[in-house]
């Protein structure tokens, strides 16, 4: 089943609205539906076909896309649609959630003779607009392996990890790293900014160095500009911080810099900064005396 005949989207935020970019532009022929009616409307002027609820996207797929912000609201909608959703047909979440929930949904999807794959993404919505995402995959290998051409069309690179529940495992680990170096960049940039340093220059410099990381390419401008229009919003950001803490607590492993990374982040959220992209964390670092 390379290419499923009817695919549905189930949350159109940041992520979901730029998945269906992706495969819009490998001629997919989608259906979507959000809670959000602006959402809606901007599938719409995609010429997504918008269906009434998350259950009539379930009875007319094949293949269904969860694009959800958490693990609850996934549980909330699998419960809603199970009785909706053909035998046969796959659920493909890319919500960024503990593992154990992916596992559950998959044991739910399966005694309905459906097919569960936790399919994460690593990536800024921009990034995986422009086709600069990875996806990392748990579930039956087989069901990935099937799926080929769809997982190229939302990037360039994907990576099969593992049964249920891995595809979150790893997307927890890749975001440990990812922001921490998002956060050492915008520390960087305010002690460059206090001392005096052009901090487009000081940017420069580092990205010219060993201490280079791909955050000063897609953070860098924003954070020098001041420019937050979110790609991917703090708030989520804290959230999965607190699962990466969550999975370190389960097994057994301290995770130092990610306690102060929550602390950090949980005072941007109080200080207003949580709508914003997760990059504006410079603007609480720079408060800081």
């Amino acid at each position: 089943m390379n290419h499923p005949k009817r695919i549905s989207i189930i949350g159109a935020g940041l992520l979901g609205q730029a998945i269906v970019d992706r495969l819009l532009e490998h001629n997919y022929i989608i259906s979507g539906f959000d809670i959000d009616d602006q959402r809606c409307q901007e599938l719409m002027k995609k010429q997504v076909l918008v269906a009434s609820s998350a259950a009539d996207c379930a009875t007319s797929s094949d293949m269904l896309i969860l694009s959800l912000p958490d693990s609850d609201i996934v549980n909330t909608v699998i419960n809603d649609i199970k009785e909706s959703l053909r035998p046969g047909s796959i659920v493909v979440d890319t919500t960024t959630g503990p593992a154990k929930a992916a596992r559950d949904h998959a044991g739910i999807l399966a005694s309905k003779g459906c097919t569960y794959l936790d399919a994460t993404v690593a990536g800024s919505s921009a990034q995986v607009r422009n086709g600069e995402g990875v996806v990392m995959i748990g579930g039956p290998a087989d069901t990935y392996q099937s799926l080929n051409c769809f997982f190229d069309a939302i990037a360039p690179k994907s990576f099969y990890v593992g049964e249920a529940g891995s595809g979150c495992d790893m997307k927890l680990i890749v975001n440990l790293a990812l922001g921490l170096n998002r956060a050492v960049l915008a520390e960087s940039l305010a002690l460059a900014e206090s001392a005096g340093v052009d901090k487009q220059l000081a940017l420069d410099v580092m990205k010219s160095t060993v201490a280079y990381s791909a955050a000063m390419d897609t953070k860098g401008p924003k954070m020098v500009t001041g420019n937050f229009e979110p790609q991917a919003r703090l708030r989520q950001h804290l959230k999965d911080v607190l699962l990466i803490l969550e999975m370190g607590r389960e097994h057994g492993q301290q995770l130092p810099l990610s306690e102060l990374h929550e602390e950090l982040l949980s005072s941007a959220v109080e200080n207003g900064l949580g709508e914003l992209d997760n990059s504006a964390i410079i603007e609480l670092i720079r408060k800081l005396t």
